[in-house]
């Protein structure tokens, strides 16, 4: 059985609720097989307007879950809590075997 010390039960659902959204995951799951990617290349992969990406990942950044950096015109976005990659690699896990 987990052990959580009850102090971080609100942090864990903080970071569950900003991973929920079936855009958000195809993205992390994104930045876990690539360093970085622009917002036009995530764009592109994910088949989603700009807008809508953008709003996503700005999400996940103010959470603390991704980190970006400008480089020229573009900004590139990295995973910064790869440990959420683990928890939908568990959850995928459990469903591919039912």
């Amino acid at each position: 059985m987990i052990q959580i010390d009850s102090a971080n039960f609100e942090e864990i659902v903080f970071i569950l609720k900003t991973i929920a959204h079936p855009v958000r995951l195809q993205i992390i799951c994104l930045l876990g097989k690539h360093d970085s990617l622009t917002v036009s290349e995530i764009c592109m992969m994910v088949d989603c307007e700009q807008s809508l990406v953008s709003h996503h990942l700005n999400l996940m950044k103010l959470k603390g879950v991704l980190n970006s950096e400008r480089t020229g015109k573009n900004i590139h976005y990295m995973l910064r809590m790869r440990e959420v990659l683990t928890v939908i690699s568990c959850v995928n896990h459990h469903y591919q075997k039912n």
